[in-house]
Formats: structure tokens, sequence, C-alpha cells
């Protein structure tokens, strides 16, 4: 019987991996920042929710690996692939490109290709049963889900952070998987709403995006990098914010019905 070593929900930042087989091995949120891998056997390793800022694989053995996350400075036998893999994906898909505006129209550019493209793919949900919009695949939200963390994301970067609404969260309203419980929001992971509970929430979290798009100003946008905690009071001024820490769900996507 072969025993595979699973790493879950550990900070192992400045952990250090000498001539070690971690084939198939799996980490699922795992802090692995400024750790060294050394002659380590890394084939058909699965690494989920993890943290790798600072890590250093010299010597390693990485066949039959797939990535999914943020690239940044990542370095490949001396060649940094980030800006490699995001020309590829703008080659794939040319509005990606689009997606990092850095003034007023560009947000609302940006905008109305992402409810564009939205558009497309909750026509595609419909024509699945419902049971496949609440599966998932490899361990990822199911569609379902996605869209559920998607309102929540809007009610805490926008409703909250910038309309200045204390607690905008509602009960389907899904946080991140390590999200800590805090007062007046409780949620449950595992509910089945029906497709239109669900697109009923995200159409009313739309439509606050876009009428806040509507009046964005590029000054605004200046403003914004003095705090990640600014606001926009209704008034129009930047205010703080006291919002907990936001993460961004990683493994979101529904592959579930991508491959069903």
């Amino acid at each position: 019987m072969t025993f595979v070593a699973e790493f879950i929900e550990k900070d192992l930042t400045g952990a250090r991996f000498e001539r070690v087989s971690l084939r198939g091995a799996g980490f699922t949120q795992v802090y692995l920042n400024d750790a060294r891998l050394h002659d380590v056997d890394l084939s058909g390793a699965h690494v989920r929710s993890a943290m790798l800022s600072g890590c250093r694989l010299r010597g390693v053995e990485l066949v039959d690996v797939e990535i999914s996350g943020e690239l940044r400075n990542v370095v490949v036998n001396g060649v940094d692939i980030a800006p490699l893999v995001d020309a590829e994906l703008n080659r794939r898909m040319p509005e990606r490109a689009k997606m990092r505006p850095d003034d007023s129209d560009g947000f609302r550019a940006a905008w109305a290709i992402l409810e564009r493209l939205w558009e497309g793919t909750v026509a595609r949900a419909r024509t699945f049963p419902e049971a496949a919009l609440h599966r998932s695949v490899d361990d990822e939200w199911s569609f379902i889900q996605t869209l559920r963390h998607l309102s929540f994301a809007s009610a805490c970067w926008v409703d909250r952070m910038i309309l200045g609404d204390v607690s905008p969260w509602l009960p389907l309203d899904l946080p991140w998987d390590e999200a800590p419980p805090w007062d007046g929001f409780r949620w449950e992971r595992d509910a089945r709403p029906s497709l239109d509970e669900v697109l009923a929430l995200r159409r009313e979290r739309q439509l606050t995006v876009r009428n806040v798009m509507t009046t964005l100003t590029d000054e605004q946008l200046r403003l914004r990098g003095h705090s990640h905690r600014t606001r926009l009071a209704p008034g129009g001024e930047l205010r703080r914010s006291g919002m907990p820490p936001y993460r961004p769900q990683r493994g979101m996507g529904a592959r579930a019905l991508c491959r069903t």
C-alpha cells in the first residue's frame, strides 16, 4: 500500500525539503513562503490554495504538473515565465488584456465585457440539469458556489468599501473557504439554492456595480492608492472603512460545469 503525503492547512513557511520524494503529494491551503526544496521529486503533485512567495526550488522533478493561479516573477531555468503565460492567455482571449484598466473609461469598458461574457456563461449553464450546477470537480467550487462568492466579493468591494454599507451581506453570499466567522453574518457553504435564486442576487450586485461605474472618475481612481481601506461615500468623498481583509477564493472557475 502506497502512502501519499497530504499537507492540509499547514504553515510550512521557511521549511526545507532535501532529497525528498513528494510524488503525488497533496498541498491544500498551505503556506510555503520562503521554503527551500532541493533535489525533490514533485511529479504528479497537487497544489491548491498554496502561497509560495519567495519559495526556491532547485534540482526538482516537475513532470505532469498543472499550475493555476497568480504568477509573478516565476523563474524557470533562468526564464521568467509569467510574462510569457500572460501574453499567451491574452493571445487566446484578447479581451483579457482589458481587465487591468488604469482610467475610469477603461473600468467601464472592462465591466461591460465581463457582463457580456457572463451572459454567455449563464446561458450555457441553463442548458445543464440542476444537479450539474451543484457538482464539484477536483475539490473546486460548483457553478452555484462560484456565483455566490462573486456576490460576496461585490458586496465587500462595492457595497461596503465604496458605498459604506457596514453589513451588506446576505445569507446566500459565500466567503472564501478559510474566512473566519464574524458578527452579523452566517453562511452555509453547502446550501443548494436554485440557479434562479443566486442569479437574482447576482443581478442585484451587478446593478450596484454598474451604477458605481457610471459615475466613476479618474480622480477617484488616483485616490484609491492612498489605502486599500478607502471608500467612496455617497456624497462623492473618499473615506476610510474598517472592512475585514478580503481574500479571493482560489480554485474558482466552476470546472464542474466546463467538464460535464
